[in-house]
């Protein structure tokens, strides 16, 4: 038996393909999403997280635990992870990595789930709330 080979398609393609099927958020709908209950997800990796700071709220989850962190059914389920019925929005640092991500939800069974375009950098350019990285940059003089 041999399985049927599909038709590589490149990344961007792919962007396009899935993001068809999500109802994508700006910086300001996912701010009034999360007042009114939605849960807000932030996989942006730790020195990300560390220079930028955080969105207040937000769930920090490493990209490669989300499936296993937000499965409602699943034994390593984080608390916030209520039932197949949870709005849930994807950020990750540009836009890009979420709307891949919010898919993968979805295939899991949480239909509503979706991603901040732009990610967390239009959060932050809109001006809503962060807290502060956790260390200031330092600067080094270079001989």
């Amino acid at each position: 038996m041999s399985a049927e080979r599909t038709q590589p398609v490149g990344i961007d393609a792919l962007l396009d393909r899935v993001r068809a099927d999500l109802d994508r958020v700006t910086a300001e709908e996912a701010f009034a999403e999360a007042a009114d209950g939605a849960l807000l997800v932030d996989i942006r990796y730790a020195a990300l997280r560390d220079r930028d700071g955080l969105i207040p709220g937000a769930l920090v989850v490493e990209r490669n635990e989300l499936e296993w962190r937000l499965d409602p059914q699943g034994s390593h389920r984080a608390a916030e992870a209520t039932g197949h019925d949870l709005r849930v929005v994807v950020i990750c640092n540009e836009g890009y990595a979420s709307s891949l991500a919010a898919v993968s939800l979805r295939q899991l069974g949480l239909h509503r789930a979706t991603d901040l375009i732009g990610g967390y950098q239009a959060w932050r350019a809109a001006g809503l709330p962060i807290t502060a990285p956790a260390t200031d940059p330092v600067t080094t003089a270079v001989d």
